[in-house]
C-alpha cells in the first residue's frame, strides 16, 4: 500500500506539473528549466553532518559528499539525472547525502557536459575519465561502486558496457535508480503508464533524447544499454517505480541482464514515481529503497 506521504507528494508533482503547463504552454525552455532547478536545490536543507567539497578530476568538476562515518576505501561513483540535458550534482547532494550514510561510502559526483551543447558520447567520456582519475588516486576497481538516477543511470551502464569492452577492470557492482536505458521510448510501459505517471510523459523524453544523441542512432547500445549486450556485467542493483512511463528501462533492462549470466536484482516500487529517493528518509517508500541499497552495497563488501 501506497504511503500518505507517497499519496500527498504525488499531489504536489500533479500540481508542479499543471503549473508549468499553465505557465509555458509550449513546454518548459531548457534554460529556465535548469535556473529553476538549481534555484530550488539552492533551498534544500542537507542533514545534519553532511560534508562536501569539488575536486577537479582529471579535468571535470565533481563534488565529494559524506556523512561520517564512512570507509575512505569506498567510493559510489554517482552519475546524476536529469535527461542528459539538465541536473548537477548541487541538484543531488540530498540524495548523495542520503546514499552516502546508506552505503558507509564516499560519493563523487561528476559534472559532466550537458547535452544539447555537448551530445553524447561527451558524458559518458566524462564518466570514464572520473573513474580513472580514482583509479589514478590509488582505489582498486573493486572499492567503487558504480550509481546513477535516471538519465545517470543509462550513463553509469553506458560506463559499465565502455569498460567492459576495453578490457578495463570493472567496478564492483552498481546502484541503478529509474534508469532511462531506451532512448527510443519504445517499451509497453510509456504507453501503459502515460496515464498514470505524475511526472513524465513520453514527448518530453523524446526531446531530451533527440537533445542528447544528436546525429546518431537512439538505439546504439552505448546510448540505449537496452539494446547492448550485458554479458559479463558486474552485480547490479535496479530500482524503478511501478507508476512511471520508463517501468519497461529497467525491467526489461534486468531481464536481459539474468538472462546473460548477470546478477541482476531488480526492485519495483508499486504505486510509485520516477526516482523517489530523492525524498529520502522523509518519504517511507525512499527510505525502504535505501535501507535495501545499504543491505545490496553492504553485501557487496562482505560487510
Amino acid at each position: 500500500m501506497v504511503s500518505q506521504q507517497a499519496r500527498e507528494e504525488i499531489e504536489r508533482i500533479r500540481a508542479r506539473q499543471r503549473e508549468d503547463a499553465q505557465r509555458f504552454p509550449e513546454g518548459k525552455p531548457l534554460d529556465i528549466n535548469r535556473r529553476e532547478w538549481e534555484a530550488q536545490a539552492r533551498l534544500t536543507t542537507l542533514p545534519k553532518g553532511a560534508r562536501f567539497h569539488s575536486v577537479d578530476a582529471a579535468g571535470v568538476k565533481c563534488e565529494w559528499m559524506e556523512m561520517p562515518p564512512v570507509s575512505p576505501a569506498r567510493v559510489v561513483l554517482f552519475m546524476h539525472g536529469g535527461g542528459f540535458v539538465a541536473g548537477s550534482p548541487r541538484t543531488h547532494r540530498k540524495l548523495a547525502a542520503a546514499l552516502s550514510r546508506a552505503a558507509y561510502a564516499r560519493i563523487l559526483m561528476p559534472e559532466y557536459r550537458l547535452a544539447p551543447e555537448h551530445p553524447f558520447p561527451a558524458a559518458v567520456k566524462d564518466g570514464l575519465r572520473v573513474y580513472g582519475w580514482l583509479l589514478e588516486q590509488g582505489l582498486a576497481a573493486s572499492d567503487i561502486v558504480l550509481g546513477g538516477d535516471s538519465a545517470g543511470g543509462g550513463l553509469a551502464l553506458s560506463m559499465l558496457l565502455a569498460l567492459r569492452d576495453a578490457g578495463a577492470a570493472l567496478p564492483r557492482a552498481a546502484v541503478l535508480m529509474s534508469a532511462w536505458t531506451d532512448l527510443t521510448v519504445s517499451s509497453p510501459s510509456y504507453e501503459r503508464n502515460r496515464r498514470i505517471d505524475p511526472s513524465l510523459t513520453r514527448e518530453k523524453l523524446r526531446l531530451a533524447a533527440q537533445n542528447y544523441i544528436g546525429t546518431r542512432d537512439l538505439r546504439d547500445p552505448l546510448a540505449s544499454p537496452l539494446f547492448a549486450d550485458p554479458t559479463g556485467l558486474p552485480p547490479l542493483l535496479l530500482q524503478v517505480g511501478g507508476d512511471e512511463v520508463m517501468l519497461d528501462d529497467s525491467r526489461l533492462f534486468a531481464e536481459r541482464a539474468r538472462a546473460a549470466g548477470v546478477d541482476a536484482t531488480l526492485r519495483v516500487f508499486e504505486g510509485i514515481w520516477h526516482v523517489h529517493q530523492h525524498h529520502a528518509p522523509e518519504l517511507p517508500e525512499a527510505l525502504a529503497a535505501m535501507t535495501e541499497i545499504a543491505a545490496f552495497i553492504r553485501a557487496q563488501f562482505g560487510d
